[in-house]
């Protein structure tokens, strides 16, 4: 399930599968053309994928983004376009 909660300075997202848990967190700053981030929460191996929607989002809005996944099993590549682009539509 995808959840996005707007606020006037980011962005809160939320993706989670089966139990609706925070998971791995990566918050992301955009300003100015740059773009800066930190892992608050570590995964094994998602963090690469959170960290370019994380920082994506952040520069589109020029603010704040926090974006928490909590998932079963490791994202295949098809898996994570269909979220990037569906994250990306809704925050157009």
């Amino acid at each position: 399930m995808v959840q996005i909660v707007p606020f006037d300075n980011g962005n809160f997202i939320s993706i989670t599968e089966g139990k609706e848990k925070i998971g791995t967190l990566v918050v992301s700053i955009g300003s100015g053309g740059r773009t800066s981030t930190a892992t608050v929460i570590p995964s094994k191996s998602e963090t690469t994928f959170l960290k370019m929607v994380s920082e994506r989002v952040a520069a589109t809005i020029n603010g704040i983004c926090i974006f928490s996944l909590s998932i079963q099993k490791e994202l295949e590549l098809d898996s994570m376009k269909v979220l990037m682009n569906e994250v990306m539509e809704i925050i157009k």
